[in-house]
This record gives structure tokens, sequence and C-alpha cells, in this order.
């Protein structure tokens, strides 16, 4: 028989393998000049390698929802992380630009696998309480993996070249991928206590899923998640480029650089977002949503300011305070998505909230983004559209806020009528 992994022991195993999710991932940012000069890849052709990478995510995501809620979660973790090992090691041996979209596109499958299944899996074993703070530290590893992809990326491409950065950054995953097999999975909705019953073991059927989108605060969430990961995806390719093109600092320093805020303002934008909304939440039960909405509108002035700076350490640092204030998000907007949905329907949930943020969101930005630096022949004019995109999210996640504090206030005052009124 399996042994049984304490809650420590999963939620370290799953963030290890997570932040080498998000390491393999952002290393094509550190090495995209480079990139481009080798492959003769223009801005509109760099931002299709990052459309195929979403293209294999957010297509595949519905399917590892649809068999995270019916099979085995650990198997599927494990071909995940295999499937986006091997795809990364094939990108740096690529011989053209073709068949490097399709490693990407391999690369994705495997990601939307481990995204959409890993999230339910730490729900069943953290309980309510406990949850989002487990969750927050899962996340940690976006920047602290996009850090390291960026830096190493970097330091690998610039003394070896472009391809070994991709292949040493691949190549641990073949073997990671096997790390959760010995143990055995958590039970389907155990952390509420009720695992094993029917409840929680019913397969979700197709009209079960369709219910998603009858849930107002479910359609909130992602949708204000997906104008979010618009800005983000775009600011995430571009964004050591755009210092490297406009400020005219070296590829290797912009991608140290980007790397080095990542880690710092991304993790403790992580561990302060992830934190303090639990705290907010526990005194007020839209404390999530108002995390969400508050940090992202702070955000738009101060990227706007980043990308208007002549002034290079002004940039700099807007850059980074910008990095921190979208941060704040990581853990509690996922939290929103498992809690507003039933426990049964949380892979599909997130197999759902998936495909739209990438589908709709990140897939098309950084292309986007590109073709409008091509066409204006400045990425800094680009670049300019990303602002707005939050602001589109602020508003959605302000509107989630007022939502939840309007309807608790009806609660309130409806308990107090009934309490006051003779009998």
């Amino acid at each position: 028989m399996n042994r049984k992994l304490t809650p420590f022991w999963t939620l370290f195993i799953l963030t290890g393998l997570n932040l080498f999710n998000y390491l393999d991932r952002f290393v094509l940012s550190a090495v995209l000049p480079s990139l481009q000069s080798d492959l003769g890849v223009n801005d509109g052709d760099a931002g299709r390698i990052v459309t195929a990478f979403m293209l294999g995510y957010f297509v595949t995501s519905p399917i590892f929802g649809y068999l995270g809620d019916r099979a085995s979660r650990k198997w599927l973790i494990a071909a995940g992380i295999f499937v986006w090992s091997l795809g990364t090691v094939l990108t740096g041996l690529a011989g053209g630009l073709g068949v490097l979209l399709l490693y990407r596109v391999l690369v994705g499958v495997g990601e939307a696998s481990y995204a959409t299944i890993s999230p339910g899996y730490i729900s069943d074993t953290f309980e309510p309480t406990r949850r989002n703070n487990a969750l927050t530290i899962f996340y940690v590893a976006i920047p602290v993996g996009a850090a390291l992809g960026n830096i190493l990326g970097g330091v690998i491409s610039a003394r070896y070249g472009w391809r070994h950065a991709f292949i040493w950054a691949g190549a641990p995953g073949l073997v990671l991928a096997l790390s959760l097999l010995p143990f055995a999975e958590p039970q389907r909705g155990q952390a509420e206590g009720r695992g094993g019953t029917p409840e929680f073991t019913r397969k979700p059927t197709a009209k079960d899923v369709l219910k998603l989108f009858r849930l107002p605060d479910y359609v909130l969430v992602v949708t204000g998640y997906t104008a979010y990961t618009f800005a983000l995806g775009a600011f995430g390719l571009w964004g050591p480029t755009f210092l490297h093109r406009v400020h005219q600092i070296p590829e290797k320093s912009a991608a140290t650089f980007f790397g080095a805020v990542l880690v710092v303002a991304g993790l403790l934008g992580t561990m302060v977002g992830g934190f303090a909304a639990t705290a907010w939440q526990k005194r007020n039960p839209a404390g999530y949503a108002w995390t969400l909405g508050l940090s992202v509108l702070a955000s738009v002035p101060v990227s706007v300011t980043a990308f208007v700076a002549s002034k290079t350490t002004l940039a700099m640092s807007c850059l980074a305070l910008a990095m921190f204030l979208l941060f704040l998000s990581t853990g509690p907007v996922n939290t929103l998505i498992i809690e507003s949905v039933p426990v049964n329907l949380r892979s599909r949930a997130m197999a759902v909230s998936i495909f739209m943020i990438h589908r709709f969101g990140d897939n098309l930005s950084p292309e986007i983004v590109g073709r409008l630096s091509d066409a204006w022949s400045s990425l800094q004019k680009a670049v300019l559209i990303l602002p707005g995109a939050l602001l589109v999210s602020a508003a959605l996640w302000l509107a989630l806020a007022l939502k939840t504090t309007r309807a608790v206030s009806r609660r309130a005052d409806c308990s107090e009528a009934s309490m006051t009124t003779p009998t």
C-alpha cells in the first residue's frame, strides 16, 4: 500500500515542482533576443512562440480538468511534468521556427496538466482555514521560478548559447516527474472531513460544468483574472527586451535585473498578499476580493510611469513596484476560484479558468504587443496597452468585492430582523 504524505511534504513537493514549471516557462524571455537573432525571428513571430505554448496550454486544460475529477491525479501530474520537461529540452534542439513552435505546444500541454490538477490536490490536503496560506506558498514558486528562469537563462545563454539554457532547464524534470508516484493521493473532499462521501466522489457531468457559468462570483473572478493575465503575460515576455531596447541595458543585465525583481517583488508580493488577504478575510468575507481589486488598481499608474519614464532608474523602480503590486493577487485569486465552486468540480473549475485566462489573456497579448511594436516601430508605445487591461481587471474584482459586501450586509439585516420579530 502506498504511504500517505503529510500536508507539509505534499505542499513542499508540489511547490518545488511548480518552481521548475515556471523556471522552464520563463527561460524564453531571458534568451529571446539571442533566439530572434539566431533564427531570424521578428517581434511578431516572437509573440507566436508564446502563442504556441498557450495553444497547448489552454486547449488541453479542459481535458485535464475532466480527467482530474475522474482519474488518478498523481499519474496525471507525473505525466504533465515529463511532457513539459521533454518539450523544454527539445526547444533547445529546434532547427527552425516551425519545429520550435511545435515543441512549445508540447510544453504547454504538460504544464496544463500540472496547473489544472495541483491546486485541487492541495485543497484536499489542507482544511479551509489553512488553504489560502497553503496555496499562497504554492504560488510563491511563480515569481521564484520565473526569476530563476530569467537569471539562469540569461547566464547560461551568455556563456554557452540560448539552446543550452533550454536543455539545462528541462532535463531535471524528466526525473522529478516521479516524485509523487510512491505516495497515496488525498481523497476528494478529505479536507472538509467528508472525503469519500457521494457529494465529493460523484463524477461531475457536462451539465455540472455548465453551472460554473451561472455562478456570478466565479464568472467575475475569472473574467478579472483574464484581463490581469493579458497584461502580465505580455509584460513577462517583453519586460527584459523593453529594458534592453528602450533603455539600452545589455541583454544579460536586463534579464538578470528582471529576474532579480521577479524573485524579490514576486516573493514579497505573493507572501504579503496571501497572508494579508487571509487575515482580512477572517474579518470581512470580501477580503480576498478587496485585496485583488485594490492592489491591481494601484498598479495602473505605476506601470504607466514605468513605460513612459525617460530616466532608466525611475523606469526600473516603477517596474519593480508594479510587479510587487501585481503579485499581491497570486494566492487570493486561486483560492477564490477553488472556493466559489462545488468541491467535486474543483479540477474543472481550474481548467475552465486556465482556458479563459490563457485563450483570451496571455495567448493573445504577447503577439499583439509584438505586432504593434512592428507596426509602430516602437515597443515602448506597444506596451502602453497593458495598463488598460489592468484597469479592466481591477474594475471586475472591485465589483466582486462590492457584491460580496452587499450580500453579507443583506444577510446580517435579515438575521437581525428575524431576531427582533415577535413569535
